[in-house]
């Protein structure tokens, strides 16, 4: 079913459309390339979606839209994309190797049938003792050396296309990787943290269990960024996404869900458990001196808001990250350096 960009870039408003996805292009010094202008193209088509979310904090807080930010822009919110085309890519490269294997036994049946063709004409030669025994026998000789090597040439032929079968398997899984992961951290991205997000809320609704969502924001990361350069901007990011991974066995989902906002699914765990992970990861990051790896300059500390819910019964998994996003507003508004509960906002109320 197409989706309701896809209509609408189908109507009639599509030249409209196109039309205002270059004017925010080129207002924006988007560099007008094919990705790009679908990218914007998207931004245009849903103002209030979480691509046109994303451009619309970036464009607050002063950022740039560099040819590696429109990339990254791209592999979180364009389906398809890079996977599909390299998905389509190997799916060719299998079934041009399979016809060549198709052929390749084809051409040993061939020999086979032909090798029996040979052995009925020597035993009617025989029987009728009607030609030369060595000239049978040489006949035999030579049709026996060519099936041995057609079936010597099939054998590494085959032998070729079980390991290039293999590396494309490697190559297909290693594209999946990546377009579940996010470049700069190694996590999850926040396409493939959604898609869990909501096959672990029908598993709980399934089976009963526990499942909590917890969203955590880097505070006044526009102001380290613009102090320190992006450069180490990036540096801290992939700090903070080390201690998130290295925090046990929960979380067991961690993704870069978008800038300096980190996503965590907490599956089988209540609200009380996914906090007491979420303040150990706030302290150890809180309690940390940053420095600048080339100058061993000091950057002093850094510190991490935090917002979880618990899933309810029935609730889907956009309202269960609206609500893990409104408990991590509070922890903003509240000072930040702290976790919020959402069930405590609820309480409070």
């Amino acid at each position: 079913m197409a989706s309701d960009i896809d209509t609408k870039l189908r109507a009639p408003e599509a030249y409209p459309l196109a039309r205002r996805a270059l004017e925010a292009m080129e207002k924006n010094k988007v560099w007008p390339t094919p990705q790009n202008f679908e990218l914007w193209t998207h931004y245009v088509c849903d103002p209030s979606g979480p691509l046109a979310k994303e451009i619309g904090r970036i464009i607050a807080e002063g950022g740039a839209f560099t040819d590696g930010a429109c990339d990254q822009l791209a592999a979180t919110y364009l389906a398809g994309g890079k996977l599909t085309e390299e998905i389509r890519d190997t799916g060719d490269a299998l079934t041009k190797e399979l016809n060549s294997v198709s052929q390749a036994i084809k051409s040993a049946q061939k020999s086979s049938e032909a090798y029996g063709v040979t052995l009925e004409y020597a035993s009617k030669s025989l029987d009728n003792d009607q030609g030369d025994l060595r000239e049978t026998v040489e006949t035999l000789a030579a049709a026996t050396r060519r099936i041995q090597a057609e079936n010597q040439t099939l054998e590494s032929r085959l032998s070729d296309s079980t390991a290039e079968v293999s590396r494309l398997r490697e190559h297909l899984e290693q594209v999946r990787r990546d377009a579940t992961t996010d470049g700069l951290t190694n996590l999850a991205n926040r396409k493939a943290f959604d898609a869990e997000l909501e096959r672990m809320c029908a598993a709980s609704e399934a089976d009963g269990l526990p499942l909590t969502l917890a969203v955590l924001d880097i505070d006044h990361f526009k102001t380290f960024n613009d102090t320190w350069g992006h450069q180490t901007g990036d540096q801290v990011l992939r700090y903070v996404a080390g201690v998130i991974g290295q925090s046990g066995s929960s979380p067991r989902m961690a993704a870069r869900y978008g800038g300096e906002e980190f996503a965590l699914l907490f599956p089988g765990e209540n609200a009380s458990q996914a906090f007491n992970v979420l303040e150990q990861i706030r302290v150890e990051v809180a309690s940390r001196i940053l420095k600048r790896r080339s100058t061993n300059e000091d950057l002093g500390t850094i510190t991490l808001s935090a917002g979880l819910a618990e899933r309810a019964t029935g609730e889907n998994g956009h309202e269960l990250l609206e609500r893990a996003d409104s408990a991590l507003y509070v922890s903003k508004r509240s000072g930040r350096n702290q976790v919020t509960r959402a069930d405590s906002i609820a309480s409070a109320a």
